[in-house]
């Protein structure tokens, strides 16, 4: 959601924050700003919309420093606004950014009102601002004074602080958000994200949980959550600066999503060899946790939930196993019952969703034998505080509807699957014909992505429908919901999914000639139940679209389009190639529409708030 940048160094900084802000326009946001410290003084620019509206304000008014904090806010407390925007003042040129959200705000406002501070905007974020302030009246520094209102503060945040007092310093505080410093020889930067700060470092350290930092150009102080000096660990992270731009391509969601089978394989790479799957790539104690597992609870938000639903049916049919999954949002505020012995699995491409995050620190409470993250974010809170964990590879993904990163988490969570199908039901020889059939997801990827003028061209009988219904049976439902998802994010078209075989228990009153119904058909053995749900559909006057095997027995016809798939796909590899020509109809209905293809309205890349 928000995105944080900071900087402190030889150098101008304000192209470095503006660069770190059009960096973090994926992450979703409303408004845009930055302050700096010229000459002294505090000087600040904000305006609501997006970034390359704050960069037109510079260009009227240019600002320079060496210091100097941006954000770019999606709004929780207060309207879109450029008086809601970031960064937020106190007095005596106190300035600071904020992600997160303070659940005690309008307890600190109403003291702080009777302090006699006046409020600017209607934020939780300026409360911090003035509470900093007041305790500067009594602390002997900035960082002092920080360290006093975080220790009053309940809730989530990663705040970035400076003030005219101390030019040359920076205050971090994070709890429950990111929040990175990068570290150069001429200066150190701050983020929410190490995107953010690649076209100056790749090297970085991040801060635990309730760590307070000061930042200044040549020395770095950290301290942990009980005020003690600590040392955190440089790491140089595997990112490059480009590895985020459009290319040839002109959005980045088409972009990510030819890059799947590319991204597909990078996930198998190192994990698979000579038929067989390299367990210890969970982590050096995986084998020993698998042997024990006895059953698997899977917690996951949005696109990263319906690849948790595909692993169920794989799960149960391959390992044996019980499996349940949970909406994060839904588990963190319920009482399950733990089963003995059951792994907990989070599925996150950021690895800092919110909800998610927090069921994996419930689940730690739990009795859970152990926890896996699945995450595509090697530096994320959800990968450093699981037990095990599996990296999904996909590279940066910015487009806010999440393609390569599903296809990524359904092919991580196919090798969980083979991992504990080694201790239960599968000799050498099923493994070896289980990792046969997940190293050739790629080719069947790039051999659909072909589809993609045919479905540029079947986008024109959607432009201009106001709803959608999707239909599969068995694993494929999760598809069909994930092809729902992807219609209504971008296009904005009304688009629900539903298990074939529940058309008349409703959903059927739904279907007439302007309802288009798109299903996911491969030739499995809930084929010729499939067909029958269709012959419902027919029957009423619905037009359908039917992505099929060619060998499914399925033929256009009046009101019925059948699209082929590539042929003998099996079960294990229809969830990841049956959502590609999803992604590129949903793409297609969008550029037809005119939306905002890779920033959709109200919608956030990572949610990193409840």
């Amino acid at each position: 959601m928000c995105g944080i940048v900071g900087a402190i160094a030889e150098r101008n900084v304000v192209p470095v924050l503006m660069e770190g802000l059009r960096r973090l326009e994926y992450r979703g946001y409303d408004s845009a700003g930055l302050a700096v410290l010229s000459d002294g003084q505090l000087r600040r620019q904000r305006r609501q919309g997006k970034v390359a509206e704050l960069q037109s304000a510079l260009d009227a008014e240019p600002l320079s420093s060496h210091i100097g904090i941006a954000h770019t806010r999606w709004a929780t407390h207060g309207v879109p606004s450029e008086r809601n925007a970031h960064p937020h003042i106190s007095y005596d040129g106190l300035a600071i950014v904020h992600n997160g959200i303070i659940e005690n705000h309008e307890q600190l406002r109403a003291e702080l009102k009777q302090l006699g501070y006046v409020f600017a905007s209607d934020t939780d974020t300026e409360c911090i601002a003035h509470r900093i302030h007041h305790h500067l009246k009594t602390q002997p520094d900035l960082y002092a004074a920080v360290r006093a209102t975080v220790a009053e503060l309940h809730g989530a945040y990663a705040l970035v602080v400076m003030s005219e007092a101390d030019p040359g310093l920076l205050v971090l505080a994070r709890c429950g958000c990111p929040v990175v410093v990068g570290l150069t020889d001429n200066g150190n930067f701050v983020a929410s994200d190490v995107s953010a700060l690649l076209p100056v470092t790749r090297r970085f350290i991040f801060l635990d949980e309730g760590d307070v930092a000061e930042i200044r150009q040549t020395a770095i102080r950290v301290t942990d959550v009980d005020g003690k000096p600590v040392e955190r660990e440089e790491k140089l992270s595997e990112l490059s600066a480009d590895a985020a731009e459009k290319g040839q391509y002109p959005h980045y969601m088409l972009k990510e999503i030819h890059e799947q089978p590319r991204a597909v394989a990078q996930t198998l790479e190192e994990r698979v060899a000579n038929g067989k799957l390299l367990e210890a790539a969970f982590g050096p104690a995986a084998g020993e946790v698998f042997a024990r597992v006895e059953a698997v609870h899977i917690v996951a938000c949005g696109t990263s939930f319906h690849a948790g639903s595909v692993a169920r049916y794989l799960i149960e049919q391959v390992c044996r196993l019980p499996c349940h999954v949970d909406i994060a949002s839904e588990y963190r505020y319920r009482s399950p019952v733990v089963p003995k012995n059951t792994l907990f699995v989070t599925i996150s491409q950021s690895g800092e969703t919110a909800d998610t995050l927090a069921a994996l620190r419930l689940a730690k409470e739990a009795g859970y034998l152990a926890t896996l993250a699945i995450c595509n974010v090697p530096e994320s809170s959800l990968v450093r505080e699981s037990d095990l964990v599996m990296l999904t590879r996909a590279g940066p993904e910015i487009g806010v509807a999440s393609t390569k990163a599903f296809t990524t988490q359904i092919t991580a969570l196919t090798m969980l699957v083979i991992a504990l199908a080694k201790h239960r039901t599968a000799d050498a020889e099923r493994e070896r014909g289980l990792v046969t059939r997940l190293i050739e997801i790629p080719g069947l990827i790039e051999k659909t992505l072909v589809l993609d003028p045919v479905m540029k061209k079947l986008a024109e009988r959607f432009a201009d429908k106001h709803h959608a219904l999707f239909l599969g049976r068995g694993i494929l439902h999760p598809i069909a919901m994930e092809g729902a998802l992807k219609l209504k994010e971008i296009s904005y078209i009304h688009a629900e999914a539903y298990p074939a075989g529940e058309l008349k228990h409703g959903p059927l009153a739904l279907v007439d000639a302007d309802m288009p119904v798109i299903t996911v058909a491969p030739n499995n053995d809930l084929l010729e139940k499939l067909k029958s749900n269709l012959m419902e559909v027919r029957a009423r006057g619905g037009e359908l679209f039917v992505f099929a095997d060619p060998d499914s027995g399925f033929e256009s016809s009046d009101g019925v389009t059948v699209i082929n798939m590539p042929r003998h796909v099996t079960y294990l590899q229809a969830p990841a190639v049956y959502t590609i020509p999803m992604q590129l109809l949903a793409y297609h209905v969008a550029i037809l529409r005119g939306t905002d293809v890779d920033q959709p309205r109200n919608l956030a890349k990572s949610v990193t708030v409840e």
